[in-house]
Parts: C-alpha cells; sequence; structure tokens
C-alpha cells in the first residue's frame, strides 16, 4: 500500500458549502444513490440536532462523520443482515456494516447521494508507539469491513467510516460500492443440506516498505549507502568541485502552533526571544567557543525595518574564538550604558589603535527632517499622542522628542587596514559632510545601518579604493 491523502481532491465551485444542489444531469444520474428508505423518529430527531458552525462542505462531512461516530459504539455482531437505523440509534451501538447503513441515510436525507461500501480494512503495526491517544493495531490486521461513500461534485466518491470517524485511507480496499446494503452481499441465497464447508481467510503480507524516519535504514543498508558515498567523494573532489549549502529551515513554537508569527507573520511577540534562546542552545551544543553575532537580515518590500539574523561562527579545528560568555549582550538586559559610555569607548579605541581622536565624528538624528514630519501632521494633533496612524512612526517620533533631536546618538570613527613594510597600521580621516555635521538616515535599525555614505564627498572612480574582488575559487 502506498500512502495517500485522503484530502486531496478538488471541490466543484457551487459545491464547496452544504447546502448545495446537485446540478440536472448529474442529480439524475445519481438518483438510486438518493433513495430514503428510513424515516423513523430517532433518525429525524438525530439529523436535527446535530449541529456544526462549519458550513464548508469538507469540514461540514468531518463534523458529520464524527459526531456519528461519538454517538454509536462498535460491537462484533454475527448475526447476519444489517440493523435499521432505528435499531442502531436505540442501541446506540452496532456493527460497522450497521453504521456505515446509518450514515448513507443521514446523508440522503442531508441531499448528499450516499452508497454502502463493502470490503476489507487492512491496518498495519505501528513502527512507534502513540505519544498520545491509542496506538492502533498490535500487529499487521486485515478484516471484513463496511463504511460509506458520499458524491461531492469534483471530488467524485468520498470515503467516510463512521466506525472510526476518519476518512477512508489507503487500508480501506473497496469490493463492493451498492445503493443499498443487500446487492453488496457477497453471497445471497439458500440451499438444502450439503456436506460443504464455507470459510474465508484473510492474509495480509509486507512486500515492500520505503525507509522512513520511525523504520530508518539496516546497518547494512546504511553501509552500502556509505560505501556510495565515498565513491562520489572521490569523484567530485579529483574534478575539483566544491558543493555548497543554503535555505532556511523553518522552525515552529510547539506552545503555539497556529500563532500568526509562526505561520503567516514575519514577527510576534515571542519569535525573537525564542530565537535568542535556541541560537544559544545550538552554541553550547556544537561551538562553546564559538562567537555569536547578531546582525541586519534581509529587508523586504513593504516592511519598515530589516529582519533578523543571528549566526554562530566557530572554527574547524576547535581552537576558540570567544571564550568569556559574560561578555556577551542580554537584550532583554537594559545595561544603562548612554551616549558618555559610547563616547569612552570609541576615545579609548581609537588611543589604541594609535588614530587621531579629532576623527572621531558625533552622529544625531536628522532635525531637518523630524521637524518637517512634525509640520506634515494635522494641526490638532500632538506628536507623542496616539492619534498617528503608522505603530512604528508613532513611537520613533514619541522616543526622539521625549529624548531631543539635538541629543547626540553615537560616533562614528572611519578605520582601514594599510599596508606597509610587511606590518602594516590603522589608518583613519576625518568625515566631511556639507551640513558639517553627521546626521544619520531615519529609522530605528542601529546607527551602523543608517550612516549617510552617500553624502560623503565625491571622489572620482579612478581614484577611489576599492578592494578587489576575492575569487570563489581560493581556499
Amino acid at each position: 500500500m502506498t500512502v495517500i491523502n485522503p484530502f486531496d481532491f478538488f471541490v466543484e465551485k457551487y459545491a464547496d458549502d452544504f447546502p448545495f444542489e446537485y446540478d440536472k444531469q448529474l442529480k439524475k444520474e445519481l438518483l438510486p444513490y438518493q433513495e430514503i428508505k428510513e424515516q423513523g423518529p430517532l433518525l429525524k430527531k438525530w439529523i436535527k440536532d446535530f449541529h456544526t458552525d462549519r458550513k464548508q462542505i469538507v469540514y461540514y462531512l468531518v463534523d458529520l462523520n464524527q459526531a456519528l461516530q461519538k454517538d454509536i459504539g462498535y460491537t462484533i455482531r454475527m448475526e447476519p443482515g444489517v440493523q435499521t437505523c432505528e435499531e442502531t440509534l436505540k442501541k446506540a451501538t452496532g456493527s460497522c456494516r450497521d453504521t456505515g447503513w446509518l450514515l448513507v441515510q443521514i446523508l440522503r436525507h442531508m441531499g448528499l447521494a450516499a452508497r454502502f461500501v463493502s470490503g476489507y480494512l487492512i491496518q498495519l503495526k505501528p513502527d512507534v508507539k502513540s505519544l498520545d491517544g491509542p496506538s492502533g493495531a498490535e500487529k499487521d490486521f486485515t478484516d471484513l469491513h463496511a463504511w460509506a461513500e458520499v458524491y461531492i461534485p469534483g471530488a467524485g466518491w468520498i470515503g467516510l467510516d463512521p466506525t472510526s470517524g476518519l476518512f477512508a485511507g489507503e487500508g480501506h480496499i473497496p469490493l463492493a460500492c451498492t445503493p443499498d446494503p443487500v446487492s453488496a452481499a457477497p453471497i445471497t441465497g439458500a440451499t438444502e443440506k450439503t456436506k460443504t464447508k464455507f470459510y474465508f481467510h484473510n492474509e495480509i503480507q509486507r512486500l515492500h516498505e520505503d525507509p522512513r524516519v520511525t523504520k530508518p535504514y539496516t546497518e547494512q543498508q546504511w553501509q552500502d549507502i556509505m560505501q556510495l558515498g565515498h565513491v562520489v567523494d572521490k569523484s567530485l573532489n579529483s574534478n575539483d568541485v566544491r558543493l555548497t549549502m543554503g535555505g532556511e529551515p523553518t522552525f515552529v513554537s510547539v506552545d503555539d502552533m497556529d500563532g500568526a508569527e509562526w505561520n503567516i507573520a514575519a514577527m510576534g511577540p515571542d519569535k525573537r526571544n525564542m530565537a535568542g534562546n535556541l541560537i544559544k542552545r545550538l552554541r553550547r551544543r556544537f561551538a562553546p567557543d564559538g562567537l555569536l553575532h547578531y546582525a541586519q537580515g534581509k529587508w523586504y518590500p513593504g516592511e519598515p525595518l530589516p529582519r533578523w539574523t543571528l549566526n554562530c561562527y566557530w572554527r574547524a579545528d576547535g581552537l576558540p574564538i570567544w571564550k568569556n560568555k559574560k561578555l556577551v549582550g542580554d537584550e532583554k538586559h537594559d545595561y544603562g550604558y548612554g551616549e558618555e559610555e559610547a563616547r569612552r569607548f570609541v576615545k579609548t579605541l581609537s588611543r589604541y589603535l594609535g588614530l587621531d581622536g579629532n576623527n572621531i565624528s558625533p552622529a544625531y538624528e536628522d532635525v531637518v527632517y523630524y521637524l518637517w514630519k512634525e509640520g506634515t501632521l494635522p494641526s490638532n494633533v500632538d506628536p507623542i499622542n496616539n492619534k498617528i496612524k503608522d505603530p512604528l512612526e508613532r513611537k520613533r517620533l514619541l522616543r526622539l522628542f521625549e529624548k531631543g533631536l539635538n541629543k547626540i546618538v553615537g560616533y562614528a570613527l572611519p578605520v582601514k587596514w594599510m599596508e606597509q613594510d610587511e606590518k602594516g597600521h590603522w589608518a583613519s580621516n576625518k568625515w566631511q559632510f556639507r551640513r558639517d555635521h553627521l546626521f544619520l538616515i531615519p529609522g530605528d535599525s542601529s546607527m551602523g545601518f543608517r550612516l549617510p555614505l552617500e553624502s560623503l564627498p565625491w571622489v572620482d572612480e579612478k581614484d577611489r579604493d576599492e578592494p578587489p574582488q576575492r575569487c570563489t575559487f581560493e581556499p
């Protein structure tokens, strides 16, 4: 058996929602499967009492099938024939053929064409026990079974198994699909007494199985795979073929699988914190002496800010890159550092690198831009109130106007490594701007991402000191 998806079908547009009417020709062809044979009070009451808020046809059938499975208990019944719907509802128990016929009649009362199905049910023993709920068959199992099918335009006949409350899958093997259970009986009629004994025997045998997570390759299969891999590696190396791997693995929070931030939204209340915890756990596991690097990620059109990217770098030879974990900042913690600490740090760095401290440039928010922005607001709106539509813009203006536009945001020190006499040294210069001061590009990103580099003095291309592109084949 090959695993199938029982929901892998399309539905005609007019049949998307229940109730609907079959078109004229289809209704004529489905006439035998719409005959209502039972109209007892218990049957009518069950149909009347069935409620679901979901009218999309697939969800409607799921709810209907599961409701019947909850109301009718399963029992093995050796007596011939099929119970009436009234009997099954009164006893609240029945065999698979009883609940199958009951579902057929319920569907027909609802205006849906339905038929009775008789066949086999094959259940394979699971590779591992279920974490919650029943694990299923203890061994590979096959037996006679019965269920119902409903006709949905576009999808065709869809199997519903009210014994389990599930849609029919690859284990449901139909032998007969008929308007009435009588027509599905394999043997009918009578005979005089004979010495012949009738019996049936079901047997199931696994012919082929694909490896899967719960039942992986055998040791011999792994040896064959590894041997083939070495042959491929040898061929790739001899031809100097380099392999790289990219892609973005997707993680979903087990506590909130349906949350927008794990499905459709770029951000959310928990994603950033959980990502921070995850990168630290990965560092502990794979690279205890690795370097954590928090950076700006992709910036998609229409989004006010770039995404973030968290990275961990380590050496393959095991030598440490970063050992003092206390020097890795925690974004959730306010260390209280400000302009004074930034100034002290950049001056110390300048002395350490042997540079002229006059090359340090203080950076400011762009006063002209934000004053213009304030001037575009309605006359009755204060820039720090909550009437500005864009919440990010509101927070930004609130923060800037409360702090003051004349405050220093940070400091910039341009540096470059100069090769000289096989030793080299650090070099710097003073940045010059038309408005004398370094005014940052408006935004919420860190200062380093908002430097107005396009405003630096223009230099002819032939005089620019462009670093050479690194060869992609360089080791």
